[in-house]
């Protein structure tokens, strides 16, 4: 039975996994304080995400390709940017991110705290991500220091301060595109992926400025923090479960260590939610929504929702892969799904190969991420 929904709660400073597994057994639909309505149950977040004519992703004021256009616009600019990130068009970076995997933690210190957030994940994601993209070496540092100032920002909840980061990381994406003008023609695709991107066709007409700096924000700067944050869970995961990190290091195949990864992120998915606004009025979960609600569909609760997957911290990769929604579903499914469980296997396969041992470090407690970051904040551990 469902007592009277709450209209007035408030996320800030709470640990969002513990603070939805309290709250969706009593409510599929809640408000927050900001007037958001946010979707706690499996079904509920499945079924908006299903429903993008009612559930619109146009969400801001600001551009934001494609993950912030619907229906055949949507289409139009994914279908040619999806094509930079199939397993095919990957499979020419393996060698170069377990190269950037291997160097890391080959750096890594035995026996003292590593915080695998901002020692592995951080540094992993931007230097991977920089491989991939085709970006010098030289940006690391300022990608590292733009990673920490976002989610300091974002946690703030400082709007201006948000704005000021976010034309930073702008700054940053244009003076990579400017050495590359005219670098290339357009038939040419020898040329690294940003460079490509500058060459891509949307509709017969090239990107422009605009999109493309988009495009790259969309990529790295959602990215760089979330590939931290998932690095953060997974090597928790393993210090605490020293049985999971024995079956990977006796060796299982890339896809068995595929869907456990993508099963602890379900366990504790640090992607908390996508932003969605209705076009109509809509019922959803018996609540009535006016049309031009702000929406939240809450990835992280449904993930741990107990009428889909029963005991939520319970592994069972297979019985739960389909319906998994770390990476969302739908037409706006996440785009960078296989990149981002390629970089995580080969850091995770690196890692391991080169310790016998990951466990937490006990004189400094591992510490969770609040609202509206998902996962860690820190994960001191020690390697051996």
């Amino acid at each position: 039975m469902t007592d009277h929904m709450p209209d007035d709660l408030s996320a800030a400073g709470r640990d969002m996994r513990a603070y939805t597994d309290d709250l969706r057994p009593r409510h599929g639909v809640v408000r927050n304080v900001d007037g958001e309505w946010v979707l706690l149950r499996h079904e509920l977040v499945v079924l908006a995400a299903l429903r993008d004519d009612l559930f619109s992703s146009a969400v801001s004021s600001h551009l934001h390709i494609p993950n912030g256009l619907d229906s055949t616009e949507h289409t139009a600019y994914r279908e040619p940017l999806d094509r930079f990130l199939t397993p095919e068009a990957l499979a020419a970076f393996h060698d170069r991110f377990r190269q950037v995997a291997a160097d890391l933690v080959a750096s890594l210190p035995r026996d003292v705290a590593v915080d695998a957030v901002s020692q592995v994940g951080v540094r992993f994601a931007v230097r991977a991500q920089s491989a991939w993209l085709g970006w010098p070496a030289d940006l690391e540092d300022r990608l590292v220091a733009w990673v920490a100032e976002n989610h300091a920002a974002t946690r703030s909840g400082d709007r201006s301060w948000m704005r000021q980061v976010a034309e930073s990381f702008d700054e940053l994406i244009r003076s990579v595109l400017e050495p590359r003008r005219g670098a290339a023609r357009d038939d040419d695709e020898t040329h690294d992926v940003t460079t490509q991107l500058m060459r891509t066709k949307v509709n017969g007409r090239p990107l422009t400025d605009a999109e493309i700096v988009s495009v790259l924000r969309n990529w790295t700067g959602g990215d760089l923090g979330s590939i931290a944050q998932c690095v953060g869970v997974l090597v928790h995961h393993l210090a605490t479960h020293p049985a999971v990190q024995d079956r990977l290091r006796a060796g299982v195949s890339d896809a068995e260590i595929d869907a456990i990864i993508n099963e602890i992120l379900r366990i504790d998915d640090p992607f908390l939610s996508n932003r969605r606004v209705t076009t109509c009025p809509v019922t959803i979960g018996g609540v009535e929504l006016p049309q031009g609600a702000r929406v939240k569909l809450n990835w992280t609760s449904a993930n741990r929702d107990e009428a889909a997957f029963g005991d939520p911290d319970a592994m069972d990769p297979q019985r739960n892969a389909d319906r998994n929604l770390v990476y969302g579903i739908g037409r706006h499914a996440c785009p960078g799904r296989w990149l981002a469980t390629l970089e995580m296997r080969i850091a995770l396969k690196e890692l391991l190969a080169a310790t016998s041992s990951i466990a937490l470090e006990q004189q400094q407690p591992a510490e969770r991420a609040v609202s509206p970051v998902g996962g860690w904040a820190k994960v001191p551990v020690v390697l051996a």
